[in-house]
C-alpha cells in the first residue's frame, strides 16, 4: 500500500501543501432571479425543488431549509460530455445555485459500506467508489466547522446552512445536548420558523407537530407535550424583534460551546490493541474513551503537530516538541485513515488562515455583509416603523369606528327622545284643551253657585223668625234637662243603696258558707276519730248537728249553697285533670334526654309508684279502707 504524509507548520511557518485558497476559486456569475426567488421561499418553508442543472445532468435538488440540509440526487448522464465531470465541477454548480461563496466549509459526501466518504474535487465524479444504484445521492454538508460562528460566517446562506446541519445533528443525538440547552435552541429555532410570538396567532398546540427536542431530552422527564411547548413558548416571546439570520446566530453560538460540536469521531486502537476513539475538530485532535465522548483523555492542538502520516492502517502523530513521545494508533480500514488525513489537512489549514488576515475576496465578502445588514436593519426599522404606524392607523381606525358607532348610538338616541317629544307634545295640546272645557264648566259652575247665594240669602232672611223659634224651644230643652238631671241623681242614690244591701247580703252569704265549711269538716274528723280509737262507754255522746249548732237558713239558700259547692268542685276537678295531662306531657319529652346514671334512689321509688298508680292519696286511702269499721252514731 501507498504511504502519504501531510507535514504540518507552525504558526510562524507556512504550510507545506495548502489546499486552495478562496482567492483561486473563480467568481461565480449571476445566479438566476428564478433560482434566488425559490431559495428565499425555501428560507421560510419546507418544499422540494427539482432544476435541470445541464443540458445532460438531471440533479434532484432537494433542500428542507427549515429542517434538512441539502441533498442531491444524481442521474446517470445522457451524454459522453459531462461524463469527464470533476468534483469541483459538480461542487461549484451548487454552490451557484444556492450563492454560496464561503465554499471551504463545505463538500458532498456520500456513503460507502457504511463508510462517510467525501467527493474530491480533483478526481472525476463517476471515478469514484460511489454506489452503483440510481440516482446517485449526495449530500451537501459543512465538513469543516469555524471556532468562532459569529466572526468567520459572513453569509447568510452559508450561516443557514450551519444552522440546519448543527440543529439535525443535535435532535439525532450526534450532538450531545443538556435538556436546558435543548429548550433554548428550541426556542430561537421557533423564532427563526415563526417570527415574532403573537399570542393572537401562536396559540396553544401551534408547536405540536414540530421537532424540537430530542427524544433522550423527552423520554428523561415526566412531562406532557404541553408542558414542554409551554416552557419553549415562555423563552421564545423574550426573542422578539430578533430576525431569521440574529435567531440562528444565536443558536449557533450556544450550539459552538457544546462538547461534540464540529467533532469527527473515529474507533481506533493504541498499541496495546487498546479500543479508543480520534476525534477531529477545528482546534486539533483529541483522544477519547469509548465510553466518553465528551471528555478527551488527551488532545494535539494543531500548532504543537509536527506532522501527521499512515502507512496502510496505522497513523502516526508526531508532536513539535521532540521530548514528547510520537503517538501512533491503528484504524479498521484504510479508507478511514485516508478520511482522517483530509480532515486534518482541511482543519489546519482553515486554523492557519484564521490566524492570518483575511483574502481579498473575504474582505469583500465581510464589507458586503457588512452593508446587507446595514441595508436589512434599515429594512426591519422602516418596516417597524411602518408597522408601528399601521398599528397607530388601526387604532385610531378604531377609535374613528368606535367614535362613529357612539355618534350613531347618540343620533338614535336624539331621534328617539324627539319622537318622544313630540308625543308629549300632543299629550299636552290634549290636556289643554281638556283643561280648558273644565274651565268653562267651572266658570259655569260658579255662576250656579252666585245663583245659589243669591237664593241662600234669601231663604236666610225668612230664616230669621224660625231661628227665634227655635230658641225659645232650646230653653225649654233646657229646663227638661234640669229636672231629668235631679230625677238621674235621685236614682243614683236609689242605686247605692241598693248595691250596698246587695253586698251585706254577700257578706252574710259568705258567713253562713264559711259555717257551713266547718260543720263538715268537724263531722267528718269526728266520725274518723270514732272509727280508729275507741271511745270510752262512759263519756257522754254529743249530737253537733242538732245540739251544738243550728242554723236557721232557708231551703232555698241551702239549695243554692249546695249548687255553687258542686260546680267549685268540678272545676277543680278539670283544673287537676289538664294540669296532670301538662305533666306527663313535660315528662315524655324530657325523658329522652334523662342520664339514667344518675338517678337517685328516691327517683328509682317514684318512678315505681308511678308505674304502679300510687299517689299520696291513694297510699292514704288504701290504709284506711281497709281498717274502717262501721260506726253507731
Amino acid at each position: 500500500m501507498g504511504r502519504e504524509a501531510f507535514k504540518m507548520a507552525s504558526p510562524r511557518g507556512e504550510p507545506l501543501a495548502a489546499p486552495p485558497s478562496p482567492g483561486e476559486l473563480s467568481v461565480f456569475g449571476a445566479v438566476p432571479e428564478l433560482v434566488r426567488a425559490a431559495l428565499g421561499i425555501l428560507d421560510r418553508a419546507p418544499c422540494r425543488i427539482q432544476t435541470l442543472l445541464s443540458s445532460s445532468w438531471s440533479l434532484l435538488l432537494c433542500t428542507e431549509l427549515l429542517l434538512d440540509p441539502v441533498t442531491l440526487h444524481l442521474c446517470e448522464p445522457s451524454l459522453q460530455g459531462e461524463v469527464k465531470w470533476k468534483g469541483k465541477d459538480l461542487f461549484d454548480l451548487v454552490c451557484r445555485t444556492l450563492g454560496l461563496r464561503e465554499t471551504w466549509f463545505f463538500g458532498l459526501q456520500y456513503t460507502i459500506k457504511d463508510t462517510v466518504a467525501w467527493l474530491k474535487m480533483d478526481k472525476k465524479v463517476l471515478d469514484h467508489d460511489v454506489p452503483t444504484e440510481e440516482p446517485k445521492t449526495f449530500h451537501f454538508l459543512a465538513k469543516f466547522y469555524p471556532e468562532n460562528a459569529e466572526e468567520e460566517l459572513v453569509q447568510e446562506i452559508t450561516q443557514h446552512l450551519f444552522f440546519l446541519q448543527v440543529k439535525k445533528q443535535i435532535l439525532d443525538e450526534k450532538i450531545f445536548c443538556p435538556p436546558e440547552a435543548s429548550v433554548l435552541l428550541a426556542s430561537y429555532a421557533v423564532q427563526a420558523k415563526y417570527g415574532d410570538y403573537d399570542p393572537n396567532v401562536h396559540k396553544r398546540g401551534f408547536l405540536a407537530q414540530e421537532e424540537l427536542l430530542p427524544k433522550r431530552v423527552i423520554n428523561l422527564y415526566q412531562m406532557t407535550p404541553e408542558m414542554w411547548e409551554e416552557r419553549i413558548t415562555a423563552w421564545y416571546a423574550e426573542h422578539r424583534g430578533r430576525a431569521r439570520d440574529e435567531a440562528e446566530m444565536e443558536y449557533l453560538k450556544i450550539a459552538q460551546d457544546l462538547e461534540m460540536y464540529g467533532v469527527n469521531y473515529f474507533a481506533i486502537r493504541n498499541k496495546k490493541g487498546t479500543e479508543l476513539l480520534l476525534g477531529v475538530d477545528a482546534l486539533g485532535l483529541h483522544i477519547y474513551d469509548p465510553d466518553n465522548r465528551l471528555t478527551p483523555k488527551i488532545s494535539f492542538p494543531w500548532n504543537e503537530i509536527r506532522n501527521i502520516s499512515y502507512s496502510d492502517k496505522e497513523f502516526t502523530i508526531k508532536p513539535l516538541d521532540k521530548k514528547i513521545d510520537v503517538f501512533k494508533f491503528n484504524s479498521s480500514k484504510l479508507r478511514v485513515n485516508k478520511l482522517i488525513l483530509q480532515l486534518c489537512i482541511g482543519n489546519h489549514d482553515l486554523f492557519m488562515r484564521r490566524r492570518k488576515a483575511d483574502s481579498l475576496e473575504v474582505q469583500q465578502m465581510k464589507a458586503q455583509a457588512r452593508e446587507e445588514k446595514a441595508r436589512k436593519q434599515m429594512e426591519r426599522q422602516c418596516l417597524a416603523r411602518e408597522k408601528q404606524m399601521r398599528e397607530e392607523a388601526e387604532r385610531t381606525r378604531d377609535e374613528l369606528e368606535r367614535r362613529l358607532m357612539q355618534l350613531k348610538e347618540e343620533a338614535t338616541m336624539a331621534n328617539e327622545a324627539l319622537m318622544r317629544s313630540e308625543e308629549t307634545a300632543d299629550l299636552l295640546a290634549e290636556k289643554a284643551q281638556i283643561t280648558e272645557e273644565e274651565a268653562k264648566l267651572l266658570a259655569q259652575k260658579a255662576a250656579e253657585a252666585e245663583q245659589e247665594m243669591q237664593r241662600i240669602k234669601a231663604t236666610a232672611i225668612r230664616t230669621e223668625e224660625e231661628k227665634r223659634l227655635m230658641e225659645q224651644k232650646v230653653l225649654e230643652a233646657e229646663m227638661l234637662a234640669l229636672k231629668m238631671a235631679e230625677e238621674s241623681e235621685r236614682r243614683a242614690k236609689e242605686a247605692d243603696q241598693l248595691k250596698q244591701d246587695l253586698q251585706e247580703a254577700r257578706e252574710s252569704e259568705r258567713r253562713a258558707k264559711q259555717k257551713l265549711l266547718e260543720i263538715t269538716s268537724k263531722s267528718s274528723y269526728t266520725s274518723m276519730n270514732s272509727s280508729t280509737t275507741a271511745l270510752p262507754t262512759d263519756l257522754p255522746s254529743y249530737n253537733l248537728i242538732s245540739e251544738s249548732l243550728s242554723f236557721d237558713f232557708k231551703d232555698t239558700d241551702m239549695k243554692r249553697l249546695s249548687m255553687e259547692i258542686e260546680k267549685e268542685k268540678v272545676e277543680y276537678m278539670e283544673r287537676s285533670k289538664h294540669l296532670q295531662e301538662q305533666l306527663n306531657e313535660l315528662k315524655t319529652e324530657i325523658e329522652a334526654l334523662k342520664l339514667k346514671e344518675r338517678e337517685t334512689a328516691l327517683d328509682i321509688l317514684h318512678n315505681e309508684n308511678s308505674s304502679r298508680g300510687n299517689s299520696k292519696h291513694n297510699t292514704i286511702k288504701k290504709p284506711q279502707a281497709q281498717g274502717r269499721r262501721p260506726i253507731c252514731i
